[in-house]
C-alpha cells in the first residue's frame, strides 16, 4: 500500500477508537482526538522506514535517508538470522522487522517512555516527527517535490508548538487515561503501535502480504506472510487502493470523528 492509504487509513482508526471511547461513556477532549489521528496518520508511515524509496526516506533528507538505509540492512540482518527453512531467500529487508507486531508494540512503549522522561522537549519531537510524516501521507499533492521540504518542517514545527500548548491546558487531555502524577503524555505511545499495526494490515492486504505475527511461527516459516486469499489481494498504488480504500478511508474517518465528538 503507499504512503498516503497507509496515513489515511491511520488517521481513520484513530477516529474510530475516539467514536469507541465516546460509544463507551469515556469520550476523549477534541484534542487527544486531534493530536492522536494525526499521530497515527504519521506513524501510519513509519514502518516503511525499511524502504530506500518510501514517503518516510524522503521527509526528513538526508537524515531519513541514512536511517532507512540502516534500518534496511538491521531488518535483513535479522531475517536472515531467525528464518526457517520455510522462508525464502532475499536480499533485502523490506517488509521484514518493521512490520511486525513486536516492532510497532517496542517502538509505541519506547515513545511512551520518552514522554513521560524526557520532558516538554521530548513531547515537542514525538509531535514533529509526526506531524513532518502526517503533512506528507494526507497532503502528499502539497508536500511532493524537495523544495517544499522546508515548508513542511516550518508547519510541522508550528504545529507541534501549538498542539503542545493546547495539550497542557487543564482537561485538554495531557493525562488522558493515565491519570497519575507523572503520566502525562504517557498516552502518546497508543496512536503509534495503532498506526504501525494499521499500516501491517494494509500491506497484508496487497499481493506479497506481511509477517505481521513475527516471531510467531507457522508451519515452516517463521516470517509467514499474512493475508488474505490470493483473489482478493491487489497491487500497491493499483485502482482497488486509489479509487475504493481511500474513499472509504475518508468516510469512515469523518464518521469515526463525528461519533467521536458526539455529533451522531
Amino acid at each position: 500500500m503507499m504512503g498516503p492509504a497507509h496515513s489515511l487509513s491511520g488517521a481513520a482508526a484513530w477516529l474510530g477508537v475516539g467514536a469507541a471511547a465516546a460509544a463507551a461513556g469515556h469520550p476523549m477532549p477534541w484534542p487527544v482526538l486531534l493530536v492522536g489521528a494525526l499521530i497515527c496518520a504519521g506513524a501510519a508511515l513509519a514502518p516503511d522506514l525499511d524502504h530506500k524509496a518510501a514517503t518516510i526516506s524522503r521527509a526528513f533528507g538526508p537524515l531519513s535517508r541514512g536511517l532507512c538505509e540502516i534500518v534496511d540492512k538491521l531488518s535483513y540482518a535479522v531475517y536472515k538470522a531467525t528464518r526457517k527453512q520455510g522462508d525464502p531467500r532475499r536480499s533485502g529487508g523490506h517488509r521484514t522487522l518493521t512490520h511486525t507486531w513486536l516492532w510497532a508494540v517496542l517502538i509505541g512503549a519506547g515513545t511512551s517512555v520518552a514522554a513521560i522522561t524526557g520532558g516538554r522537549w521530548a513531547v515537542l519531537a514525538i509531535l514533529f516527527v509526526h506531524m513532518v510524516l502526517a503533512i506528507e501521507g494526507l497532503l502528499w499533492r502539497a508536500a511532493r517535490g524537495s523544495s517544499s521540504d522546508v515548508l513542511v518542517w516550518l508547519l510541522a514545527a508550528t504545529s507541534a508548538w501549538i498542539l503542545a500548548g493546547v495539550l497542557d491546558k487543564p482537561g485538554n487531555g495531557s493525562d488522558w487515561l493515565f491519570t497519575e502524577p507523572g503520566q502525562q503524555y504517557l498516552w502518546l505511545g497508543l496512536p503509534i503501535v495503532l498506526g504501525a499495526i494499521v499500516h501491517d494490515i494494509g500491506d497484508a492486504l496487497t499481493v506479497s502480504g506481511c509477517p505481521i505475527l513475527w516471531p510467531i511461527p507457522v508451519g515452516r516459516k517463521r516470517w509467514y506472510p499474512i493475508g488474505p486469499p490470493k483473489a482478493m489481494r491487489f497491487r500497491a498504488g493499483s485502482w482497488v487502493e486509489l479509487k475504493v480504500l481511500m474513499p472509504v478511508f475518508m468516510l469512515l474517518g469523518g464518521v469515526g470523528c463525528a461519533a467521536a465528538l458526539n455529533f451522531i
